[in-house]
């Protein structure tokens, strides 16, 4: 099993949803799209966990990795909507990891209106994907 995952820019920030099981065998994907959204936004990085049907020990390891590699660029990871049948425990060498019950909530705390965070925004997805599920769809 691995996961799909959608990146969307939004004026200040990046989102990158994330679909299915992050496991062992999605963990190169996962650590791929970080790389993508380190290369194609700005500002910090939401990563929308609401399709997420769970993670493993291994990808709450890359989810810590990929806090240490965005704060290496000036930019910080948020997580929202973590899966319930666990809570990430960062080690003591992370940087902080806001948690948020779900995108709405992020993106509320980001004080982002919506017509402002429609302009310029930019989507990049898997190809397993669906159309027409996005932020703001």
């Amino acid at each position: 099993m691995t996961i799909d995952w959608r990146y969307t820019v939004e004026k200040h920030l990046g989102i990158l949803s994330v679909a299915g099981y992050l496991g062992p065998d999605a963990v190169r994907r996962f650590t791929g799209a970080v790389g993508w959204a380190l290369a194609r936004g700005t500002g910090p990085v939401i990563v929308d966990l609401t399709e997420l049907r769970s993670w493993s020990a291994e990808g709450q390891l890359a989810i810590t990795e990929a806090a240490r590699r965005l704060a290496r660029a000036g930019r910080a990871l948020e997580l929202a909507a973590i899966p319930a049948d666990g809570s990430l425990v960062p080690s003591g060498d992370c940087p902080p990891i806001p948690v948020h019950a779900d995108l709405a909530a992020a993106l509320a705390a980001h004080c982002a209106e919506h017509e402002e965070r429609m302009q310029g925004r930019h989507e990049w997805r898997t190809t397993g994907w669906p159309e027409g599920d996005g932020p703001g769809d």
